[in-house]
């Protein structure tokens, strides 16, 4: 399964509109994401609910994963992109 590590450097962390743009990008898609914390809590990217109750801030470590097949690497890099914007 492809997979992004990553770590948070979004401003004010993973708040309202990043996540927003991660769901909107996931439904898109059409197929499944998920988010790995370090802490081992696994969610769908696909919840807008489940991605706030997180509460992740910059700094944070998260792996996003999702199946394997066309276009796979290039979702994982633009919602890593949402997560850890270049300055």
């Amino acid at each position: 399964m492809p997979t992004r590590h990553v770590i948070i450097t979004a401003h004010n962390g993973v708040h309202a509109r990043p996540v927003a743009e991660l769901v909107r990008l996931v439904q898109a898609d059409r197929r499944t994401v998920t988010l790995r914390t370090s802490a081992g809590t696994t969610v769908d990217l696909s919840s807008v609910l489940a991605v706030m109750d997180l509460a992740l801030i910059p700094g944070d470590a998260v792996v996003l994963e999702t199946e394997d097949g066309t276009g796979s690497d290039a979702l994982l890099d633009t919602l890593a992109a949402v997560l850890s914007p270049l300055p």
